[in-house]
């Protein structure tokens, strides 16, 4: 016999809309059988009534047969060998009409009463279990929108504890309502054929067996060809009661489970996350906006496929682009006082969607499958192993610090500067032959600091002045004097992301892996608090300085700047590199990483303006010192 397709019990508690695809498939082959059926029923009475049909028109052709005698014809004369003839046929109809009688028992017994019991008991019992599972699938929709949206009070851990015990029993429910459904949809494959063959079986014997008399009508291939349809249904009941015993045994195993499968957030104490998922599906609530102040939840299955994000509506055959993950941002979000909720952001900087997890383990493992995705992880021959290197060195290398390990020192301007031709190339970063390999660029185990709080002596050598310090912690005009006399002062709203030292300022590729670290620094600890400033860009220096109260922050040598650049995908995040001397002669080397509310390369473009500025200073002190000196001795 062929392969019979069969609902996989083990995927009924996860429920996907892939299995509830199949499921439909099930549901449809099951609709359509039942129509059938009943078609197939009407057909098979009406055979059976014709029969029935034909055992009283036999009757009463027989007993018309013997009437003949009786009637008083007025030419009567000369009638007994009709009589005796008729006679004769009124025996033979009424052995066809003891023939018809058995033939027409015989149907009902064996052709039309089968089909009535496999409309009435199995398809029926399929429709009743679909009833019971929809009931059972909608407690539980009901149940889980209510999970959701418990708030984050502790005060309401009694209602918490009833709740998630409303969701377990719903869920439990449900599985079982399934794996019944699943059973029966499964059995059905094999009794649909039995029924549609079983029928016929008795339909043919009982037609041979009222034509016996002419066996010879039938030949012995027929004989043989209805003894192996006999066989056939005999493995086919075989086959079905075996499959039936596996259904059982598995059904109870899968009943079995522990209530941990059952209860959602279960172990929300220490959840056991994987890190280095590349690919993530599960249900999540989805955050719809309907008006100007309100909003719906709606509870939806999503995957990603390849650098996508899917979503798949319950009934769907496929899922539909929600968003493309390459080069997004990711992080959790507090919204509407739900649990468990994370924003992902388009490169572009633009707020993207907002959803929902229903545990603390599924919201972090959606959190760093999207941001490994957004790496573009996925293109590698390995990517499994790419993102656990990944991972494990962006673990070894973050240690959060909350504010700066060391002091910024005012120094004089580098007199290394490097050509015109290769500040142009910062702004737009040419590709390099070699990429050089991570280490060259940062030492593994670099801390990354994510303040940018400075420490109060740093506080004071930028604010100390011969005047009084004002009261409200705010910078006189003349504690940088260079703002008055400064041909260049733009200023840019920025978000300090982190820092970190390393080895080289050759490249701007430095820049790009310090950025990637960074990021990934903060989707694994989940910090996503960032500090606003106004990056101010003079002919000078750049300043760091607060909105709020105008008080300098950070305060760089705009000599000192050796390398910028802008992300070459997300345009909003800029960074660059700082050469500082240190207490001990020598120097060091550090990367500062923002998100601007702009695009990068206008931050990049003002520096690189200020670093021109200064070199034709320097060209014009050179000239005029030149010109005095070549009239000196004519004076």
């Amino acid at each position: 016999m062929p392969a019979v397709d069969k609902l996989l019990l083990e995927e009924a508690l996860q429920d996907s809309p892939q299995t509830r695809s199949l499921l439909s498939v099930f549901e449809e082959d099951a609709g359509t059988l039942t129509d059938y059926t009943n078609q197939l029923l009407q057909a098979m009475q009406r055979v059976y009534g014709a029969q029935n049909e034909m055992c009283l028109a036999t009757q009463q052709l027989s007993k018309q047969l013997l009437a003949y005698e009786k009637q008083n014809f007025a030419l009567g004369k000369g009638d007994e060998e009709v009589i005796s003839t008729l006679h004769y046929f009124s025996k033979v109809v009424d052995e066809l009409n003891v023939l018809h009688t058995g033939l027409a028992k015989q149907l009902a017994d064996t052709m039309v009463l089968p089909i009535i019991q496999f409309r009435e008991k199995d398809l029926t019992e399929v429709s009743t279990l679909k009833d019971l599972f929809g009931l059972a699938s909608s407690e539980h929709d009901l149940s889980m929108a209510k999970y959701s949206r418990l708030p984050k009070k502790k005060d309401n851990e009694k209602l918490k504890t009833e709740v998630v015990k409303e969701v377990a029993a719903a869920r439990r429910k449900q599985h079982l309502s399934s794996l019944q459904y699943y059973c029966a949809l499964n059995a059905l494959q094999y009794r649909k054929r039995v029924a549609m063959m079983q029928p016929m079986l008795g339909f043919a014997h009982g037609q041979i067996n009222f034509f016996k008399k002419g066996a010879e009508m039938f030949s012995q291939s027929m004989d043989s060809f209805l003894s192996s349809v006999a066989a056939m249904v005999q493995s086919i009941q075989v086959e079905l009661e075996a499959e039936a015993e596996k259904m059982r045994a598995s059904q109870q195993e899968l009943l079995s489970l522990d209530e941990s499968v059952y209860t959602p957030d279960f172990d929300v104490a220490a959840p056991q996350i994987n890190r280095n998922l590349i690919q993530k599906a599960g249900y999540l609530n989805l955050r719809n906006k309907t008006g100007l102040v309100t909003t719906t939840w709606e509870r939806l299955y999503f995957f990603t496929q390849g650098g996508n994000l899917m979503c798949q509506p319950r009934g769907a055959v496929a899922g539909g682009l929600i968003q493309d993950l390459d080069n997004c941002s990711v992080m959790a979000v507090d919204c509407e006082d739900r649990r468990y909720c994370f924003q992902i952001t388009t490169p572009n900087g633009k707020s993207g969607i907002i959803l929902q997890a229903e545990s603390r383990k599924e919201n972090e493992e959606w959190i760093c499958a999207v941001n490994n995705i957004s790496r573009q992880i996925y293109l590698t021959d390995n990517p499994e192993a790419v993102a656990i290197k990944l991972n494990q060195t962006a673990l070894q290398a973050v240690t959060p610090i909350t504010s700066f390990a060391k002091k910024q020192e005012n120094s004089c301007p580098s007199q290394n500067l490097q050509s015109s031709q290769m500040e142009n190339d910062k702004i737009v970063p040419k590709a390099a032959g070699i990429i050089p390999e991570v280490e060259q660029l940062i030492a593994p185990g670099t801390p990354i600091q994510f303040d940018i709080v400075l420490p109060a002596t740093e506080f004071l050598d930028q604010n100390r002045g011969s005047r009084r310090a004002n009261p409200f912690g705010e910078t006189e005009d003349d504690t940088f004097p260079e703002a008055e006399d400064s041909l260049l002062q733009q200023m840019f709203i920025v978000r300090f992301l982190g820092s970190m030292a390393v080895k080289t300022d050759t490249t701007t590729e430095v820049i790009y892996e310090a950025m990637r670290q960074v990021l990934a620094a903060r989707a694994i600890h989940n910090i996503f608090r960032m500090t606003e400033s106004h990056l101010m860009v003079t002919s000078q220096t750049l300043r760091l300085i607060d909105p709020q109260t105008q008080v300098t922050r950070a305060n760089f040598e705009l000599t000192s700047v050796t390398q910028f650049a802008a992300h070459q995908e997300n345009k909003r995040l800029v960074g660059f590199v700082v050469r500082m001397p240190e207490s001990t002669g020598g120097e060091s080397l550090s990367t500062y990483v923002f998100e601007s509310n702009s695009e990068g390369e206008k931050i990049c473009y003002a520096i690189n303006l200020g670093k021109e500025i200064i070199k034709a200073q320097k060209r014009c002190k050179k000239t005029h010192l030149k010109a005095h000196i070549g009239r000196s001795p004519k004076a």
